[in-house]
């Protein structure tokens, strides 16, 4: 007898063997993970079914291969191009020990608190158990130690504190001013009163990007906690902008400190039911005067982000004495609200609809609110509510693009390190070309989007510590709109592409990897749409008469000429000086064009003013003397592609009056009948 047939003797005088349909039933292989523990001894039944070569009967092997995961390592270290570019521009020795131990906290303590944002998501509670209306919104706990963080690191206090400062006089002084205090201090033995001035000027020059470099190591893993650091940011630079006095001297404080228990975050409530970035027309909400001063604000506010702040900035239209108010962006006013609660535990004035069911950035809690008497002081002159918070749009966009060029960054890091743990067709992903190929593209984007977001950071510090050229101060009103849309368009793509690089892990959700493509899509719609931020540029060039193109051209070029003697940067020089001069000869020929013209190139001009520029900063970054030759490969690959994509569009008609028609014809194209 064979040792198959003795084993199915075996089951059947057991009486394994049931009838169905007075048939026997046939005995099935049942498949199942469960494995025998180590050290417990088979049974003979077992090791007859291993004897014959098949698997067992109750139980099967689920094979040994486990695929290992990526790993997160030191966000910081893992970063050749952010140390290269701090080295060259913050060469304090505190800010790189800071940044590597955050970094190393990031990696091993505070993913893993946003990962627990991702999986435990605000709820909002209406009623308490006896009925009362309390509209608690329910946070995690890590969604709460994200909060102390914040503090604790000082990712909103660093930009306020001045601590750091570009200590590069080469940058700072004239030779003759620096000459000047030499000499002063070799005769005094003590230093110029000039000298001491233009220290405490470039105080914080640097702080913004010191700042904005710890949000960009933070950012992929804080549970989108970032963004109400964006909005308290942007509160802050408000209240200093206006003047830092009386009803909002404490919020100030409690913004930019870095004591866990006294720091607030601040909401932004603009968007009502008409629409987002139209607030001049779409905003209804009424703010009636009260005797003392204050006003009360009615009116429903359709998206507010960061819902459980402290404190919020609002716009609003002032009501007369007979109930009207002003239309459009004359009519709109800026306030100031603190969000408590009364003796019952009601929120003031405020009462939370429901919250948003989001694609993504679904860690944080965005409602839909209905004031209703909400206590406000008005910070704004009467009707220059939107003037006012132009310095809120700056800085939230900056934040937004920081977000962008971190998550590119950190899809690369993860798709880089998998690459070494996974094997397919023979070998290591590291060892296939065209996957080397592939993860090289998507590190010319990133390294190309991380200038552009520090140079911008860079020029805002400068803006900020009052060393500001009129050039600088040009580049920095151009360059914000242009570096939010073009970085947050860059990331939906890159971070799709690092999806890719995992296969079907990429798409699996508890690998945590498709939460940072649904967020990556929220990146190019707040704070102004691609289109909606094209038309800004528009206006940003209207408004200084061409001046802020002026200072385009004019800085491009001497980032250019510093690398006219470095060979084997050549072709990348000749392509972004060729298309500079494409684009300058689109300017002036459009400006002999109507509105209609430029309006429908704007995306285009927005495009081609981001690459041309990422070009001139990817070219002048490989010539410090620190360069490696991965900077200078980045910069050669970066040039190659069509950096002025407005003029080759020109050039083809997709401007003139003949196309709007035939792209709404083709948009709206409808089958024939019959």
């Amino acid at each position: 007898m064979s040792v198959v047939s003795a084993l199915l003797n075996r089951r059947v005088a057991r009486g394994c063997g049931r009838l169905w349909s007075g048939v026997p039933r046939p005995l099935t292989h049942i498949r199942s993970a469960s494995v025998a523990e180590p050290g417990t001894r088979r049974s003979d039944e077992e090791q007859l079914w291993e004897a014959a070569g098949h698997p067992l009967f109750t139980r099967a092997r689920i094979g040994s291969f486990f695929q290992e995961k990526a790993v997160l390592k030191n966000p910081f270290l893992e970063d050749a191009l952010l140390q290269g570019y701090l080295r060259r521009h913050l060469p304090q020795e505190v800010v790189f020990s800071d940044l590597c131990a955050f970094g190393e906290r990031v990696a091993k303590e505070v993913d893993g608190w946003g990962r627990e944002c991702e999986v435990n998501p605000p709820r909002l509670v209406h009623f308490d158990p006896w009925g009362r209306r309390v509209d608690h919104i329910v946070t995690s706990e890590a969604w709460r130690r994200m909060k102390d963080l914040s503090a604790q690191e000082g990712l909103v206090a660093i930009g306020y504190e001045r601590s750091f400062g570009e200590w590069r006089f080469d940058r700072c002084f004239t030779t003759f001013s620096s000459l000047a205090c030499v000499l002063y201090f070799s005769l005094t033995n003590s230093f110029c009163p000039c000298l001491i001035g233009c220290i405490f000027c470039v105080i914080g020059c640097f702080s913004r990007v010191y700042q904005m470099s710890k949000l960009y190591i933070y950012c992929p893993s804080s549970g989108l906690y970032t963004c109400p650091l964006a909005m308290t940011d942007g509160a802050a630079k408000v209240i200093q902008s206006i003047g830092v006095s009386w009803p909002v001297e404490e919020a100030y404080s409690r913004l930019t400190t870095r004591q866990p228990e006294l720091f607030w975050t601040s909401g932004q409530w603009m968007t009502e039911r008409q629409g987002g970035s139209d607030v001049a027309s779409g905003t209804e909400t009424v703010a009636v005067p009260q005797t003392d001063g204050s006003y009360k604000l009615h009116g429903f506010k359709w998206f507010t982000s960061a819902t459980d702040a402290d404190m919020t900035l609002t716009l609003a239209r002032v009501q007369d004495r007979m109930g009207a108010t002003a239309p459009g962006s004359k009519g709109l006013s800026l306030f100031y609200a603190e969000v408590s609660r009364d003796e019952d535990g009601r929120l003031r004035g405020i009462e939370v609809q429901r919250l948003k069911d989001k694609l993504g950035t679904r860690q944080m809690p965005t409602a839909e609110l209905l004031l209703d008497g909400l206590p406000a002081h008005r910070l704004s002159d009467e009707g220059r509510g939107v003037a006012s918070i132009a310095n809120m749009l700056t800085i939230t966009r900056i934040h937004n693009s920081v977000s962008a060029a971190s998550t590119m960054r950190r899809v690369l890091q993860l798709a880089r390190d998998y690459a070494t743990r996974r094997t397919a067709f023979g070998k290591l992903l590291k060892d296939h070309p065209l996957h080397m190929q592939t993860l090289a593209r998507m590190e010319v984007e990133t390294r190309g989007a991380f200038l552009l977001v520090m140079d911008v950071c860079r020029l805002l510090g400068r803006e900020e510590s009052g060393i500001a050229t009129q050039l600088d101060t040009h580049l920095l009103r151009l360059l914000t709109p242009v570096v939010k849309l073009y970085t947050g368009k860059q990331a939906v793509a890159v971070v799709s592409e690092g999806l890719e690089s995992f296969g079907g892990q990429g798409y699996i959700e508890d690998t945590g990897l498709p939460g940072l493509l649904r967020d990556a899509q929220v990146l190019s719609i707040w704070e102004g749409t691609t289109n909606v931020l094209s038309l800004d540029v528009l206006r940003c060039v209207a408004r200084s008469s061409g001046m802020v193109l002026h200072a385009y051209f004019t800085h491009v070029k001497s980032l250019l000429a510093g690398a006219s003697s470095v060979s084997s940067l050549a072709p990348a020089v000749k392509a972004v000086d060729g298309s500079l001069s494409e684009l300058e000869e689109f300017v002036q020929g459009a400006a002999t064009r109507g509105q209609s013209y430029l309006e429908l190139a704007a995306r285009d001009l927005a495009y081609s003013l981001a690459r041309i520029y990422t070009g001139a900063l990817l070219i002048d970054h490989a010539c410090w003397k620190g360069a490696s030759p991965s900077d200078s490969y980045a910069a050669l690959r970066w040039c190659e592609r069509d950096l002025c994509p407005v003029a080759a569009k020109q050039k083809r008609g997709y401007y003139d009056s003949r196309t709007p028609p035939l792209d709404a014809a083709l948009v709206c194209d409808q089958p024939t009948e019959g």
